[in-house]
């Protein structure tokens, strides 16, 4: 079974189960990831949970029925203070993790035998895992917010979906590093609704959550893999059938107009306050570490 009209990474794709109420998507990240990490020197941990973040941003923004944007966030009491990935429907990704470095480096190492197992409970502790959804067209943002629920972010994601969304999800985020250089893939499921034409939805996925559940780690950052053959192979007795792909694109949104305005927003006695020895102001993006230089 050939895939040549699909790449091999860098994008999300959708699918649909011919037999049963289910539907999915998959996403493989590679350039565009390595693109948002190496704006930063993140130790391995956190450039782990960013990948992840960064997966599972795609895989639910790209599912919004509207033009927009969804900024998955998690923010805790752990090392990690704040993961946050930004995902627009244009398919334009960007995202950075906020941390102190000496609680990390303790976590670490009293993890030392196991610290690639970290995982987001551990690092990010207790707090909340949030959902912005944000239109394009000025409509009504809408937040959701529960807490961190579970050792992942894939967890702390169907723990929203059931409570927020009441939806039935499972989720699988994978990331890994060799040479220098991360991949990173997820998969998602959902049930679609019962009605008086489906019934009763419930054991329908529950058959596809079992075959969902065999879908290893490996498999999903493989990109020697084939995105029609890893889900034929979870999915042929069902009648499986992937979308055309959509590109997946490092892009942050800041710009020299944009800083200018944000400290124009700010009176002139703060103003005042942030000027640096060269007699403008500094100010560097989180996401991409572009540093602007503003005159007052």
């Amino acid at each position: 079974m050939s895939l040549s009209p699909y790449p091999t990474q860098d994008y999300v794709a959708r699918f649909v189960l011919d037999t049963l109420p289910v539907h999915g998507r998959l996403v493989r990240l590679d350039a565009a990831l390595n693109d948002i990490l190496s704006a930063h020197d993140y130790p391995a941990p956190v450039a782990n949970l960013l990948a992840e973040a960064c997966v599972l941003a795609v895989l639910v923004g790209s599912a919004l029925k509207f033009d927009g944007r969804l900024i998955m966030q998690a923010q805790g009491d752990g090392a990690v203070r704040y993961v946050v990935a930004d995902y627009d429907t244009s398919g334009t990704l960007r995202g950075f993790c906020r941390f102190d470095p000496a609680e990390l480096e303790a976590l670490v190492s009293a993890n030392a035998q196991e610290f690639t197992l970290l995982g987001a409970r551990d690092l990010l502790g207790k707090g909340t895992f949030i959902m912005t959804l944000e239109p394009d067209n000025g409509g009504e943002r809408y937040q959701g917010v529960t807490p961190i629920e579970g050792e992942s972010l894939s967890l702390c994601a169907e723990y929203y979906f059931a409570q927020s969304e009441q939806v039935p999800t499972q989720i699988k985020l994978a990331a890994t590093q060799t040479d220098g250089r991360w991949r990173a893939g997820g998969a998602m499921i959902q049930a679609l609704a019962g009605d008086d034409t489906r019934g009763d939805t419930t054991e329908a996925f529950d058959h596809v959550r079992a075959l969902f559940a065999t879908l290893g780690e490996d498999e999903l950052t493989d990109f020697g893999l084939e995105a029609e053959r890893l889900l034929y192979r979870l999915f042929h007795e069902d009648g499986v059938r992937l979308s055309p792909p959509k590109a997946v694109m490092r892009q942050c949104r800041c710009s020299q107009e944009k800083v200018e305005e944000l400290v124009r927003s700010f009176s002139a006695a703060d103003q005042a306050d942030m000027i640096e020895a060269d007699g403008k102001v500094h100010i560097t993006c989180e996401y991409c570490s572009t540093t602007y230089f503003i005159e007052p």
